[in-house]
């Protein structure tokens, strides 16, 4: 719901992830364990197996892999296409050796579930459908035509009817639950990566951005001193220039350059030397900070303040964590977005708690994301009017999950409700123990040695 200018990855893009190298290696488990099955039941069991068709059908996928491993590099990454090409194959090698090897009567069928639990690990819903509807046609096929196991007696090995026809259906049941069930989960742990990733990078701008203010302030104070004393030094060589048109007007551009410098560094930053004052304010200065940005965005933004004798002198200092401001600053940047026409900050304080709670004057959180608030990428099941009133957001989800966890990455406590403050809208109350933000310090930093002349 929420603009933070960074790009997830797209879901569609994950089957490009899987390395040709890895299937290949996961085949040839796959052929050694097929040989050794044919060694043993041929050996062991004294089973008359189809060996010559056998052997082809493994040769093939022996085949398949040399020239993957040759003719490719190590590092190569295959398309989605490929991907289904290279699960479709593995499907249909499988198949054609249980056909050869007595069909569902052979316990290994089971195993035609492992190319669809790669597919739906790997690939988009629609590729692992199909490679799904393929798997149960192939595993058909196989159950009505299949040579059929003979033991060097000539006895067939056979299941009754009853129990193949019930481990056909088992078969298809765990495609078809495989397919479905797994690709959400995978789904959702992907999602909750790609949102947990997100979320670090906005703390890592958000950091940057405070560590570049600490920067410039330090640099506008260090440099404070030697350009006032150009300043001064341009001043007198002005006047003991006088006469000299040409010198004087080269000391008064020296003197110009060092006002220009000096207003370049106030505009950079405002704060003093890098000390307390940097890391830690107020309490209402930090939620003001981080609502800054979105006052004046056409939506009136008004503070309330509910602390224990009045907003000065009396509130705590709080320390500037970056996942406090930019937590709240997704909050309220939410509420300015979906407000009529007014917000409300209410900034309060105790002695064991700080608070902050944000209102609107919109219509509030819908009821079908309001269990859901907090996942990442929810999106409304039904285009509202809430949705007219914010066109261009698809959903509430990767904002307000970014927000949640920085906030609750901090100690807080967020809950989510309406009708707050009696604005009727959306509201989000959120509390920190004091003790996790309060700044006791009230030391401004070393002192620097001076000399006295």
């Amino acid at each position: 719901m929420i603009q933070t200018g960074i790009e997830y990855i797209n879901q569609s893009a994950r089957s490009n992830w899987i390395r040709l190298r890895t299937l290949a290696m996961v085949r040839w488990f796959a052929i050694t364990g097929q040989v050794s099955a044919l060694v043993v039941g041929q050996q062991y069991f004294g089973l008359q197996l189809a060996l010559i068709p056998c052997a082809v059908v493994i040769g093939m996928s022996i085949l398949t892999n040399v020239i993957a491993v040759v003719v490719f590099p190590g590092s190569r990454r295959l398309s989605e296409a490929e991907t289904v090409l290279t699960l479709l194959f593995d499907t249909l090698q499988l198949s054609l050796l249980l056909a050869f090897t007595g069909g569902l009567n052979n316990p290994f069928a089971l195993l035609i579930l492992a190319p669809v639990t790669i597919a739906a690990t790997v690939l988009p819903t629609r590729s692992t459908l199909m490679l799904a509807g393929c798997a149960i046609i192939m595993i058909t096929l196989v159950s009505l035509a299949h040579i059929s196991l003979r033991t060097l007696d000539g006895n067939i090995l056979e299941m009754p009817a009853v129990f193949v026809f019930g481990f056909w259906v088992a078969i298809v049941t765990g495609i078809l639950f495989i397919s479905i069930y797994t690709r959400r989960v995978t789904v959702e742990m992907t999602s909750m990566a790609e949102a947990l990733l997100a979320t670090q990078m906005a703390l890592a701008r958000e950091q940057k951005l405070t560590d570049l203010g600490g920067v410039i302030a330090a640099t506008a104070h260090e440099l404070g001193t030697p350009l006032a004393t150009i300043k001064l030094t341009s001043s007198e060589l002005m006047e003991e220039l006088s006469e000299n048109e040409e010198l004087r007007a080269d000391a008064s551009l020296i003197r110009e350059q060092a006002d220009r410098c000096r207003d370049i560094l106030r505009s950079m930053g405002s704060a003093g030397k890098d000390d307390i004052h940097l890391h830690a304010a107020p309490w209402s200065a930090v939620v003001r900070e981080a609502a800054e940005p979105h006052l004046n965005r056409g939506k009136d933004v008004f503070f309330e303040y509910v602390g224990d004798l009045g907003e000065e002198p009396n509130q705590p200092l709080a320390l500037r964590k970056p996942e406090v401001i930019h937590g709240l600053r997704n909050l309220i940047q939410n509420a300015v977005d979906f407000a009529r026409t007014e917000v409300c900050v209410q900034i309060g304080w105790s002695e064991t708690s700080l608070t902050v709670e944000i209102s609107d004057d919109g219509q509030g959180f819908s009821p079908q994301v309001m269990n859901r608030i907090g996942d990442p990428f929810v999106k409304q099941r039904e285009r509202n009017s809430r949705q007219t009133a914010r066109p261009g957001y698809d959903g509430m989800g990767l904002g307000l999950f970014i927000a949640k966890t920085l906030l609750e990455r901090s100690k807080a406590i967020l809950n989510f409700s309406n009708g707050g403050q009696g604005l009727g809208g959306a509201a989000v109350f959120v509390s920190w123990p004091r003790s996790k933000l309060e700044e006791k310090k009230l030391a401004t930093g070393k002192n620097q040695p001076f000399k006295v002349i």
